[in-house]
């Protein structure tokens, strides 16, 4: 050992595991000094502790101990530390090292990301860095009983460190180390995990002691059933993938056949397999223990191995997928198949899942399968022997391993979300499949926070209007937004200046001015990345302070906002274009219908009704300024079906979408559920931010062209487009999809003049087989892959939405920093910045999936409560596929995408009599590229693509996964009442009010006629987190539309 007056230089010895899996040795030298920052604000020495902004958290000052966990504790019960409640954790640099190395990768990153996270105010002490918390690991101690005394030494230092001002507590699971040091210093305890929790945390957390026992419960020996294939070494399969003989992707599962087949998305560089397909995983022991989203490395079979995935609709049944047989039928088209030969990452999460209904515990240890919520994930083994507590409730697991040489993987019990079809429980499991975890603000994000109370009102800032344009006198401003609702993110103006030219201007809320990089409120708002929409509430991205009050633009108070105004020529080409920060106060808050009637010409009564701003005016006055509002709505529809006009020309594609809008009375209770009418004014104002967006990402990509945050539309494979051109065909139309330009042209000329929604099937059609949109940095991509296919831009971004989506808060600070000449000093550079792209893309495809997940539990609490001869039961489906078993249908008048299914189970086909009876018979069915035959015993029926049918709408209960509906043929002719109704009425009010009106009154009559206490000790916490917004709160625009959601393949 070496010393000097600051350090103290020694060897260490380790025995660690290369990145290939191999032990080797290392000698490291290791400098010991005094001065190593302890990262509390209790400190009297001088540690030179950071203040957190440098990206160290702090201790917190407020708890009443602080905690040091050993190395097994944090290895085995990292998810127990997890728990957002607990928070002041010291984890040593002994303990990280124990689990980067004994430990495996994911959960080494999980507490780097655990420490990370502000908001758990826990720290990593390098213990073995400070001279007199560091203990030399003496002859003959074993590694375990060094690593424990190393543990206790370091807490004995941070307390007397600390002037004992706070109690450390040590947690271990070695009784023998806590008879060796209970009693050595007082105030320095040392407990069992176990213990630890009783005393501390299950009054206020009912649920650790469950997930404690879970735990332990699933580190008992493996239960051995069935033999896969081991995987091969890691260096072998590196170099595989390098070498092109191996392909390496995330393995996607499809639910609608989830035992069978599985899917592996080829990288484009450096693959082997011609036009880049997807690679099938077919059955079970090709998948070899990979689960839905692994990370995992596939060997291709030889081309005589090949198959074609199945053609066949697969029926829904409780828990199916590892034993589901062989379907048969499958397409003619074979695709490259391999089989996984070694997983690079586990994506394993918490999942919802229940118990079968028959289900017992076993003899041994209480071993118990549980089948999960999603289709795509196998059934998980937990140990637990609450199996009659909780058998009818939605339970929350965790997979722990899975063995060589198990049929199942293992896992632990986690909590109960509440009981199966409970209105509350099933949201809840919505979110956690979702990924998609909320809670409240905590008190300290909305510190920092400004207030705006009667008693200390919000008002701008003098500094600001030094820095800023004041637009409040000079432009009419105003916001055109769907019925009610308040976080109003973006305002217009529009106005002819005095050279003969126009001025369009699009003014944003400044959220960057109110959410500073790296605060409390920015760590939380890049961790949600998104607003979540469901049908009945809303999770938003930032607290109601910004996004309701300070940041929402709505009329008449003066507000903060980022602004890009063009001037433009007469031909409406940009003359010149202004970006910055304005000040600005809107004059209107216009809803979407009330303008496109004014431009329409309603009168000036039926204006003033609707619009408060003209009210209680000198009847002059009023008229002056309907005017002068009329005319600029007229003038901004007029610009923007310019630019529209030049945007299709260059190819920019129109698609349809099923849009289903929540409307609510004044007391904000949900009123209606309705699809959603598009009126001109729509485009006018996507258009205007089309524009924006477009003209922000050419700024951007100017100053930073290697870290600016740009969206990508890529090319949609052209096997995608197979479904839409043989609907088009037919009907006598040909689809061209060589480039978005022909298929935008083929698409305005597929139109039946005596059926409209032919033409609105085949865009929907377009949009299923479209690509999906997504984030990136410009330093990650080659610039001939910055292009948006659908929009036909070569740059396109998103700035428009700033209140709701955190990637325009990050083009927003790359926008000014742009205008300002600050250069990228401050800004993600392009690593960073694409990995917080793939997070904000992850949360932004959960929000979608969620929104989506959502509208189909409240339409199947809907069906649930009706009678099936109701009326409301039926409706008419329009067929847009053909399957070897049945046909794919779309219910304009739900929005509903579902199977048909022609034969069941037993081989028997159904045959629709003219009289509308059904019968299910012996028989064949003959599938060929527009229609299908049935040939029974009974008579014969064909249907073609396009076709419109009567279908029955039956709900389908599951217990143990989504409840969905079901559609049964009744009559081969389209349902005479809806094609009466035109387009954009075809629910009635009553129909439309009830569906959510009815789910939400019988959720609650269920929940008044059980006590709190039902629901278990749980309940409380659980609604805290994921019950329903209170109607006293903003429940404003729930959600405006489900326009960005994207369509579910059909897989």
């Amino acid at each position: 050992m070496v010393h000097d007056n600051q350090l103290e230089k020694s060897n260490k010895f380790l025995r660690i595991r290369s990145v290939h899996g191999r032990n080797i040795s290392v000698v490291r030298e290791v400098y010991r000094r005094e001065n190593v920052p302890c990262q509390s604000p209790l400190c009297l020495s001088d540690c030179q502790n950071s203040t957190g902004d440098g990206g160290l958290s702090l201790l917190p000052a407020d708890v009443n101990h602080y905690l040091i966990p050993d190395c097994q504790v944090a290895r085995e019960f990292l998810e127990v530390l997890e728990n957002p409640v607990v928070t002041g954790i010291i984890f040593l640099q002994t303990v990280v090292h124990s689990v980067q190395h004994e430990g495996s990768k994911r959960l080494y990153n999980r507490l780097r990301n655990l420490v990370k996270d502000k908001r758990k105010a826990s720290i990593i002490f390098h213990n073995e860095f400070q001279k007199y918390a560091y203990c030399e690991r003496e002859e003959g101690e074993t590694l375990c009983d060094w690593q424990t005394r190393s543990t206790y030494a370091a807490a004995e230092w941070y307390f007397h460190h600390l002037a004992t001002q706070k109690p450390i507590i040590m947690v271990t699971l070695n009784k023998q180390a806590i008879e060796k040091y209970e009693n050595k210093t007082l105030n320095v305890f040392v407990l069992s995990l176990e213990e630890y929790l009783r005393k501390f945390w299950q009054s206020h957390i009912p649920e650790v002691m469950e997930l404690y026992e879970s735990l332990t419960a699933s580190l008992e020996t493996k239960v051995k059933e069935k033999d896969y294939k081991g995987y091969l070494p890691l260096d072998i399969l590196e170099s595989g993938v390098k070498s092109g003989r191996f392909v390496q992707g995330h393995i996607n599962v499809n639910r609608n056949n989830a035992g069978q087949e599985a899917f592996v998305r080829q990288k484009r560089s450096g693959s082997t397999v011609e036009d880049d397909r997807d690679i099938l995983i077919h059955g079970m022991p090709a998948r070899n223990r990979a689960v839905h989203g692994d990370l995992v490395v596939v060997e291709v079979l030889p081309r005589s191995e090949w198959r074609g995935r199945s053609s066949v609709i697969k029926e829904s049944q409780e828990g199916q997928g590892e034993g589901d047989e062989e379907d048969g039928a499958t397409d003619e088209n074979v695709m490259p198949t391999g089989r996984v030969v070694g997983i690079l990452q586990r994506n394993w999460r918490e999942y919802v899942a229940s118990f079968a209904s028959n289900e017992q515990v076993s003899e041994k240890g209480g071993k118990v399968l549980v089948i999960p919520w999603d289709y795509r994930i196998p059934k998980i083994r937990i140990s637990t022997r609450q199996v009659e507590k909780l058998k009818d409730q939605r339970i929350v697991v965790r997979i722990d391993s899975w063995e060589i040489d198990s049929q199942y993987p293992n896992g632990h019990f986690v909590k109960t979300l509440g009981p199966i079809e409970d209105l509350e429980a099933e949201i809840s499991a919505i979110l956690l499949e979702n990924t998609i975890h909320v809670s409240a603000f905590s008190e300290a994000q909305m510190k920092e926070l400004p207030v705006d109370t009667p008693d200390n009102p919000w008002c701008i800032e003098e500094a600001e209007l030094n820095k800023r344009r004041d637009l409040r006198s000079s432009h009419l401003i105003f916001s055109i937004d769907p019925k009610g609702c308040e976080d109003v993110d973006d305002t217009l103006s529009v106005r002819e200046l005095a050279n003969g030219n126009l001025e369009l201007g699009v003014h944003i809320a400044d959220v960057t001015h109110f959410v500073k990089p790296d605060s409390l409120t920015d760590m939380e708002a890049k961790s949600r990345s998104t607003t979540v929409y469901l049908a009945d509430r809303r999770y938003d991205m930032l607290p109601g302070i910004l996004s309701a009050n300070l940041c929402s633009l709505i009329s008449g108070v003066d507000r903060y906002a980022m602004s890009v105004i063009w001037e433009l020529d007469k031909n409406f080409e940009v003359v010149d274009v202004l970006y910055g920060k304005t000040i600005i106060r809107s004059s209107y808050k216009l809803f979407y219908e009330m303008a496109q009637a004014m431009h329409d010409g309603i009168s000036l009564t039926e204006i003033v009704k609707n619009v408060p701003e003209l009210q209680n005016m000198l009847e002059e006055e009023t008229e002056k300024r309907v005017e002068e509002l009329r005319c600029a709505v007229t003038l901004l529809m007029r610009v923007a079906r310019c630019l529209k006009a030049r945007r299709v020309s260059g190819g920019a594609l129109e698609l349809e979408s099923v849009e289903v809008q929540v409307q609510l009375t004044e007391t904000k209770s949900v009123e209606d559920l309705n699809p959603k009418d598009h009126l001109e004014i729509h485009d006018t104002i996507a258009e205007c931010m089309i524009f924006a967006n477009h003209w922000v990402a050419k700024k951007i990509v100017e100053v930073f062209p290697n870290q600016a945050l740009l969206r990508h539309h890529p090319l949609p494979k052209s096997e995608q487009f197979e479904n839409l051109k043989n609907c088009a065909k037919s009907k006598g139309f040909d689809v061209k999809t060589s480039s978005n330009k022909a298929l935008a042209e083929t698409l305005d000329r597929c139109v039946d003049s005596k059926d409209p929604v032919i033409n609105k099937i085949l865009r929907m059609l377009a949009t299923q087989a479209m690509s999906v949109a997504s984030y990136f940095s410009t330093g990650s991509l080659p610039r001939d892959q910055y292009f948006h296919y659908g929009l036909a831009l070569d740059y396109y971004t998103h700035f428009t939405s700033p209140i709701r989506r955190y990637a325009d808060v990050l083009v927003h600070r790359q926008l000014m920093a742009a205008v300002l000449a600050e250069g990228s000093e401050g800004l993600p550079g392009n690593q960073e910045l694409d990995e917080l792209s793939e997070h904000i893309n992850h949360q932004h495809r959960a929000a979608q999936n969620a929104q989506r997940d959502s509208q189909e539990l409240f339409q199947y609490l809907y069906f649930k409560q009706k009678d099936l001869n109701n009326e409301c039961c039926r409706a008419d489906a329009i067929i847009f596929q053909i399957r070897a078993n049945g046909l794919m249908v779309f219910v304009p008048r739900y929005g509903i995408r579902a199977p048909v299914y022609l034969r069941n189970k037993d081989g028997q086909v159904l045959y629709v009599q003219e009289s509308g009876q059904s019968e299910w018979t012996g028989g064949s069915i003959t599938k060929s590229e527009g229609s299908v035959s049935v040939n029974s015993l009974v008579g014969s029926m064909t249907l073609t693509l396009l076709d419109h049918i009567t279908v029955k709408i039956i709900p389908n209960s599951s217990r143990a996964h989504a409840s969905s509906l079901k559609l049964e043929l009744i009559s081969t002719e389209g349902y005479a009442l809806d094609q009466d109704i035109p387009t954009t009425e075809k629910m009635s009010k009553n129909q439309k009010q009830a569906i959510i009106q009815e789910v939400r009154a019988v959720a609650e009559e269920k929940r008044t006629q059980s006590s709190s206490e039902d629901q278990g000790h749980q309940f409380h916490s659980l609604k805290a987190e994921f019950g329903q917004t209170p109607e006293s709160e903003s429940l404003y625009s729930l959600f405006e539309s489900f326009k960005e959601m994207a369509k579910k393949p059909i897989s």
